[in-house]
């Protein structure tokens, strides 16, 4: 009786997503008198194609490409690299090594990407920035930072603006890192700003201001939808643990 009720629970969730995407009436009489094989049907033939195609399905998919397999795309950077070496393959697997860790790595490839006509190319600069910064040269990638302001003032970049801010705090100058923080959480998309911010003023020692941070950002996020919760999952949980250390 407990495994009807859930094929039942299941099909009335087909059932309300059918009526909410306007898919033709006959998929609810499927769905109401074969609740087992019709939400079967309904999730291969529309549910899952649908979500696919969606942003958070792409992000859904793509985490739990991330957690079954981590090392997948670093492997396939590297093989796209190891079959044609262009500044594109190159800045893929730099890209990869970063997510998997090994910042150190990336840096040399993203420095030769930067050669010849992509030397001047502000989004692989800021892509540097976050390996240099991840593999402990701070003070360089503040460097870089710098000089890219003063080439390209009218460049934006949060992504770069927030490794700046790290930077700027890693190298102690906590007056200019106070400014920068508080100008990215003004503006910043999701929650990692605001969780960094949060970890950095946690370890000044300033925990008030920490976990006033971090119960502004999380009563924010309790107002969001589940998905846009699940894409800021990282985040959220790392500004749960300020304080609980």
């Amino acid at each position: 009786m407990p495994v009807l009720g859930l094929h039942v629970v299941i099909a009335l969730f087909f059932a309300v997503h059918a009526v909410r995407s306007g898919q033709d009436r006959y998929w609810l009489f499927i769905l109401f008198v074969f609740p087992l094989l019709g939400s079967v049907v309904y999730a291969i033939a529309v549910w899952l194609p649908e979500l696919r195609y969606s942003h958070g399905g792409r992000q859904l998919v793509q985490g739990a490409r991330r957690l079954l397999d981590p090392a997948r795309e670093l492997r396939a950077a590297q093989e796209a690299f190891d079959t044609a070496t262009t500044t594109d393959n190159r800045v893929r697997l730099a890209d990869a090594l970063v997510e998997a860790g090994r910042p150190a790595e990336a840096v040399p490839h993203y420095r030769d990407a930067l050669r010849g006509i992509h030397a001047d190319d502000p989004d692989t600069q800021v892509r540097l920035t976050r390996a240099l910064l991840e593999s402990g040269q701070a003070g360089q990638a503040r460097q870089l930072l710098d000089g890219l302001i003063q080439r390209r003032p009218d460049f934006r970049s949060p992504a770069g603006h927030l490794i700046y801010a790290r930077a700027v705090a890693e190298e102690g100058d906590r007056a200019k890192a106070r400014n920068e923080f508080d100008t990215l959480v003004g503006y910043f998309s999701g929650f990692e700003a605001r969780a960094r911010y949060a970890e950095v003023l946690d370890g000044w020692g300033e925990s008030e201001a920490a976990m006033r941070l971090r119960e502004e950002s999380l009563q924010q996020a309790r107002r969001l939808p589940a998905h846009s919760r699940r894409m800021n999952r990282e985040w959220l949980r790392r500004l749960e643990r300020i304080g609980a250390r």
